[in-house]
């Protein structure tokens, strides 16, 4: 699946490439580096997406979001750096609402014994969230920092890293810990609905 002509570059390493960019900020040497993964990055996109033209838009998405970031980044390991970034790119794209199922509503369906049923369910609902609100507040502060940004703000591990100054296992582990700790308090502090 090559998007660009194929370029014989084989003798430059990935490291030297990433380096011409970083110093020279180099277009062409990270268009080549790119290049080298691309089938891997739409790989990636196919596996998540599931759509192949969907994926060949992802990959180029991609590479313009991994331009800007490698300004700012070092990264040592090129290829698998760019694997967590496709993966991450696809489930965000995944999570957006516009990729959500929606259905047009129809007032006829109703009838007023379902607007009780449902006035119980949204007071429930509510309860839930007033006790789960609750419960995140007794979580340590980088628990609640980072389950916030991931399930809130829908940032992926890598943007939570940056933005909390963490390292990224220590921002998927309070994620963890920070989850198991959630359900914890929500199963001990249960409200009984019945």
């Amino acid at each position: 699946m090559a998007f660009v002509k194929n370029i014989p570059t084989n003798t430059i390493t990935d490291a030297e490439l990433f380096q011409a960019f970083k110093q020279n900020d180099d277009a062409q040497s990270l268009s080549i580096l790119y290049q080298r993964y691309m089938d891997l990055v739409f790989g990636v996109c196919l596996k998540y997406l599931k759509d192949t033209a969907a994926s060949k838009d992802a990959v180029m998405d991609i590479y313009v979001h991994i331009n800007s970031k490698l300004k700012t980044h070092q990264v040592e390991n090129f290829k698998g750096w760019l694997h967590i970034v496709a993966k991450n790119y696809c489930l965000m794209k995944l999570r957006s609402p516009k990729n959500m199922p929606t259905t047009e509503f129809d007032a006829s369906f109703m009838q007023s014994v379902q607007n009780n049923h449902l006035a119980n369910e949204v007071a429930e609902k509510e309860l839930i969230l007033l006790q789960m609100e609750a419960c995140i507040e007794t979580l340590i502060v980088e628990q609640k920092q980072t389950i916030k940004l991931f399930f809130l703000q829908q940032k992926c591990y890598n943007e939570i890293a940056e933005i909390t100054g963490f390292e990224w296992s220590k921002v998927r582990s309070f994620i963890q810990n920070g989850k198991r700790n959630l359900k914890i308090c929500m199963d001990n502090n249960a409200i009984n609905l019945a």
